[in-house]
C-alpha cells in the first residue's frame, strides 16, 4: 500500500461538513436581512462528538436545525441555506430536492430545545417514542417495534412501566429522556441535540449528559450537541465549536482553543473556566 492510499485509509471519514456556510430566515428582502449564520466552517467526524457553544443568539440553534435537515424553501420559520456549502452524509443540503432531503433525515436523530415538552400529550410515552417507525413505514412489524421501543427505554434509564404513561404524568427529566430515545429509535447515522439539558434540574443534567455519552458510545453514532455551558462541552466532547454573533471564533481541541483564544469572547470562556476551576479547587481543600 502507497503512503497516499495508507494516508486515505486512516484518515477519518467525515459525517458532517460546512464550508463558508451562511443561514437566513424566509425574508422579503433576503439581501438585506441579518445572517442568524454567517461564513461558518466546520467538520464532524463519523463517530465524533462535537459540542458547539455560544450565547444566546449566536446562531447555534440555527445551525443545529439545519444540519439536521429542517430547512426550506421560503415557508415561514424554516432556515435557508444562503450560501456556502452544506454536506451531511454525503449530501449536498443547498438546492437539495425534497425526495434527497427526506432520505437524509431518516438517518438523522434532531432533539430540539426542550424536546420533552413536545411529546405527542395523547400518545404513552410507549407510542411517542415509536412514531418516527411508523411515519416511516406504516405497515412496520408492531412486536418488532415494540421490542426496539423497550429496548431504547432501557437505555435511556426509564423503567419499563413507564411505556404505558403519558408525558403529563413524568418529570421534566423523564420527559427528556422520552424524546432521546424518539430521536434515536431509527438508529441514526448522525445526532444532532440541541441544548439537551435546558430548563432539566440540575441534580438531573448530568444524568441526561451520561445518556447521551452512553450511548453515543454504544451506537457510534456522530453527534453535534449545542450548549451554552462549557462544563457540559468537556463532559461530553474533546473538540469545540465556538460561536459569538452569527461566526466562528474558536474551533478544535477544547485545550487549544481555550489556551490560544483568537476573539475576546473566547477569551472570557477561557478565563470564566480558570475561575471555575480555581473555585473548586479551593472548595476541595
Amino acid at each position: 500500500m502507497s503512503e497516499t492510499e495508507e494516508a486515505a485509509t486512516s484518515a477519518p471519514r467525515i459525517a458532517v461538513s460546512a464550508h463558508d456556510l451562511s443561514i437566513r430566515y424566509p425574508s422579503r428582502h433576503p439581501e438585506t436581512s441579518v445572517l442568524p449564520v454567517n461564513g461558518v466552517d466546520f467538520t464532524l467526524n463519523e463517530g465524533e462528538i462535537l459540542a458547539v457553544v455560544g450565547e444566546t443568539g449566536s446562531g447555534k440553534s440555527t445551525l443545529a436545525a439545519t444540519v439536521a435537515g429542517f430547512i426550506g424553501s421560503g415557508e415561514p420559520g424554516m432556515p435557508i441555506i444562503h450560501g456556502g456549502s452544506l454536506r451531511v452524509l454525503g449530501k449536498e443540503l443547498r438546492g437539495v430536492s425534497t425526495r434527497t432531503l427526506d432520505r437524509v433525515r431518516f438517518r438523522i436523530g434532531y432533539l430540539p430545545q426542550d424536546a420533552g415538552s413536545l411529546l405527542a400529550p395523547r400518545l404513552t410515552v410507549g407510542e411517542n417514542v415509536a412514531m418516527p417507525i411508523f411515519e416511516r413505514d406504516s405497515r412496520f412489524n408492531q412486536t418488532e417495534a415494540g421490542k426496539a421501543v423497550a429496548t431504547l427505554i432501557d437505555s435511556v434509564r426509564l423503567p419499563m412501566g413507564m411505556m404505558n404513561k403519558y408525558p403529563h404524568e413524568l418529570s421534566r427529566g423523564q420527559r427528556q429522556r422520552v424524546a432521546i430515545a424518539k430521536a434515536l429509535i431509527l438508529e441514526p447515522t448522525v445526532f444532532v441535540a440541541d441544548d439537551p439539558t435546558s430548563g432539566i434540574d440540575v441534580m438531573v443534567r448530568d444524568a441526561i449528559l451520561d445518556t447521551i455519552r452512553e450511548l453515543q458510545t454504544q451506537h457510534s453514532f456522530s453527534a453535534l450537541v449545542i450548549t451554552p455551558d462549557l462544563r457540559e462541552v468537556r463532559f461530553l466532547s474533546k473538540r469545540v465549536l465556538v460561536m459569538h454573533r452569527s461566526v466562528v471564533v474558536g474551533h478544535g481541541l477544547i485545550d487549544d482553543v481555550l489556551q490560544n483564544p483568537i476573539h475576546p469572547y473566547v477569551e472570557g470562556l477561557a478565563e470564566a473556566w480558570s475561575a471555575e476551576n480555581s473555585k473548586l479547587t479551593a472548595d476541595v481543600h
